[in-house]
């Protein structure tokens, strides 16, 4: 079970990583590709909370943001490979970040097919972060082993 488990844990970590190696190799100086999909989306969902909530969210750089993701999932996906829960703690901030921002099928109209992609794409992002607090409850449900450690023998009393 042991192997089956850590097996699964690689399967579903290679999703972040070879993503985060993906944006490692094409960031350049800019941010790469990522930076230019991701800026519009980022405006758009700025634009969104400073209108409905009031609230002015500060310029940062598109290459910041990308590190950023870059750093959150290789990190995250590294330790979660190894069962560690800060590894999938790191993975549901990325995801809890990432998906309402880039996978904004709310601001189209349900008739376009961009509708229906960033629909599925975010569904996905979604069973991702499901799972995670799945793992993250499972390993939370399971007891610590006890040390199995010999009772001190007892003294006879005559």
């Amino acid at each position: 079970m042991g192997f089956v488990s850590f097996a699964g844990r690689v399967l579903f970590a290679s999703v972040f990583l070879l993503s985060a190696y993906q944006e490692i190799i094409e960031f350049g100086v800019d941010g790469g590709p990522a930076a230019k999909v991701v800026a519009p989306k980022y405006d758009t969902f700025v634009n969104h909370v400073t209108l409905h909530l009031g609230v002015k969210v500060p310029e940062v750089e598109m290459k910041h943001v990308i590190a950023a993701t870059i750093v959150l999932k290789g990190l995250g996906g590294l330790l979660f490979i190894f069962s560690s829960s800060f590894g999938a703690y790191l993975l549901l901030l990325h995801l809890a970040v990432v998906t309402p921002i880039v996978f904004d099928f709310y601001n189209y109209d349900i008739q376009k097919p961009e509708f229906v992609e960033l629909f599925f794409k975010f569904t996905q992002n979604l069973a991702l972060f499901g799972a995670l607090l799945f793992f993250l409850g499972m390993k939370n449900s399971i007891p610590k082993r006890q040390s199995k450690r010999k009772a001190a023998p007892k003294t006879k009393t005559v």
